[in-house]
């Protein structure tokens, strides 16, 4: 492939490193003319001003709070006329024929995750040789029709990257005549199969940062309208170490916003003989030569379908989040073959078929019931659901971008509201995502809105919320700035849980968070109640967690839960 001069300027790695605290203090003081900075702290305030982010901080004089908590934007502030008009249910992780480990055609998958109430979907074929030579480009015309017979959907096209010295993720760009240029253009000069970037290397580790960063400048430079990146399974192989991961977050915040809080496969824990016998999300491995070294072996598994690193309270999740930077979970389904499903590739299915013409033939009638596939169908089990201004594609990609995000398993509830506000100043609540800045000394609480379940799930039954837990951290502004691999949060854990066992309905749960004295973060967690135990860091930090799922036996059914994404406070003088 030719490229241009232009092209060749973008992989300048010299102003790769992590930002430094005074960088970003810097960037972030308008008294400071853009003359008088360095090319690191231009370099930050350019970001942060196209993110919408500048200003805050110093406007409000908010002694110890980060660019994200101190976000001016309008739409923040709060969910009946802060931008949320509608949630919207989706699934970033989907495989078709056009993976050399998958099967389905576009068609199936978007058709399937429409009938299960989807939304939005992201196509998102396996990175590597095949699909960057030619596999982008097929898929497109597919994609394109997939939106044209289903028009209330969503169908975005992505390709899930294999990370420069780390696992994958999902990549994706708002749809336009660009989005195949984008696409390929990232995956032949940053994916980690493609050019032998994969083993853990601080090299490596660079050329991760460049891609999020050359991302960013597509969007700066308008070839695309949007674009962003979510890391999918990062406990599974425990190769996603925690500076990996803020340095992905620091080198565009407006592209790197999270990763998959719960990961797809969870069919494959199904005991044999009604499924794979296998380990649920596939986490069944152990530390190899490229693991983050200090993941304990507990991390390989998931707990309650999470990954372990949303899962244990005061954990990875909550570091970053204590933070006071964003930083989001999702639930998918990482569909490649689903459990139950009838059909099978035809007949001369090969890997050297599949190299030669990038793509499998379509599906066909198998004759049989598949139970030893570990997938669902997108929708039937996973979702994700994002807060929207209106259903479009730019407003999905703005949800998630602002963390208008909360996940489930099983159609555990019907709907779910989160917001916080100044105690008796309804007009002053956010929604999750946000930060609410209130007067130092006054009271704020918490308003859950939730809807029962009253339809059954597609394993056909009605599932029952019986406990929702509140968990409180923290916020120190800089906490790991010179300890990049910590991955606790010592002062974050569960202070409240309420049973809602037998409710029915719309209810409402209000709680009183007490005066604001010091930033801080909540988010929520729910579940059946059926499996549990103390949580990873003990019962003093959570009393009733999920519990670690056992290899060849750990039903998805029988263990469902939502999570939420978090609201910060923030005081103000």
């Amino acid at each position: 492939m030719c490229h241009t001069h232009d092209h060749a300027h973008e992989h300048d790695h010299h102003d790769l490193g992590e930002p430094t605290d005074a960088e970003t203090s810097a960037a972030l003081d308008l008294t400071i003319d853009d003359s008088e900075l360095s090319p690191a702290q231009l370099s930050r305030r350019g970001l942060f001003r196209s993110a919408g982010i500048l200003g805050g901080a110093t406007a409000l004089g908010m002694a110890g709070v980060t660019p994200a908590m101190a976000s001016g934007d309008d739409e923040r502030t709060g969910s009946a006329g802060g931008g949320v008009r509608t949630w919207l249910a989706g699934d970033h992780h989907i495989h078709t024929q056009y993976s050399s480990d998958a099967m389905y055609r576009v068609l199936d998958q978007v058709q399937h995750g429409a009938a299960y109430g989807l939304d939005w979907m992201v196509i998102t074929d396996h990175g590597g040789a095949t699909h960057s030579r030619i596999g982008v480009e097929l898929v497109n015309p597919d994609i394109v029709a997939a939106r044209e017979l289903l028009p209330d959907t969503l169908v975005f096209q992505g390709l899930e990257w294999n990370i420069p010295s780390a696992e994958h993720g999902t990549v994706f760009v708002a749809p336009g005549r660009n989005e195949v240029a984008v696409l390929k253009q990232f995956e032949t000069d940053y994916d980690g199969s493609v050019n032998g970037t994969s083993s853990s290397s601080p090299a490596n580790e660079a050329q991760a940062l460049a891609a999020i960063t050359w991302l960013g400048r597509q969007v700066d430079r308008r070839r695309v309208d949007d674009a962003l990146f979510l890391a999918n399974h990062p406990a599974r192989q425990g190769i996603d170490s925690p500076h990996e991961i803020r340095a992905w977050r620091d080198a565009d915040p407006r592209i790197a916003i999270g990763f998959e809080g719960a990961p797809g496969h969870q069919a494959a824990g199904l005991p044999a003989g009604i499924g794979p016998g296998s380990a649920r999300g596939f986490y069944a491995g152990s530390p190899g030569a490229n693991s983050f070294p200090g993941y304990p072996v507990e991390s390989y598994r998931t707990w309650g379908g999470f990954d372990w690193l949303t899962a244990t309270v005061g954990g990875l999740w909550d570091s970053l989040l204590a933070e006071g930077k964003p930083w989001s979970i999702s639930a998918n389904s990482d569909s490649h073959s689903n459990w139950g499903d009838t059909s099978r590739r035809p007949d001369g299915s090969s890997s050297e078929q599949f190299n030669r013409d990038g793509r499998y033939g379509d599906p066909v009638y198998s004759g049989g019931i598949n139970l030893t596939a570990g997938d669902y169908w997108p929708g039937l089990y996973s979702r994700t659901h994002v807060g929207a201004a209106r259903r479009d594609y730019l407003a999905v990609m703005r949800g998630l971008r602002d963390g208008r995000i909360w996940v489930d398993h099983g159609r555990l509830v019907k709907t779910l509201d989160v917001t916080v506000r100044v105690r008796g100043d309804r007009g002053s609540a956010v929604p999750l995502g946000s930060t609410l800045r209130a007067r130092r000394g006054s009271r704020v609480e918490l308003v859950v809105r939730i809807t029962a379940q009253d339809l059954p799930n597609w394993s056909q039954f009605v599932p029952q919320l019986n406990r929702v837990d509140l968990i409180r951290g923290t916020v120190e502004p800089g906490h790991a700035d010179d300890q990049r691999d910590t991955f606790v949060a010592p002062d974050t854990r569960v202070v409240q849980q309420w049973d809602t066992s037998g409710r029915t309905g719309t209810y409402e749960i209000v709680h009183d968070l007490g005066r604001v004295d010091e930033p801080f973060y909540v988010r929520l967690r729910g579940t059946d109640g059926n499996r549990s135990q103390p949580g990873f860091l003990g019962a003093a930090i959570d009393p009733e967690g999920p519990a670690i799922d056992v290899v060849g036996n750990a039903d998805p059914w029988i263990d469902l839960w939502f999570y939420t994404n978090p609201i910060w406070v923030a005081p103000t003088r």
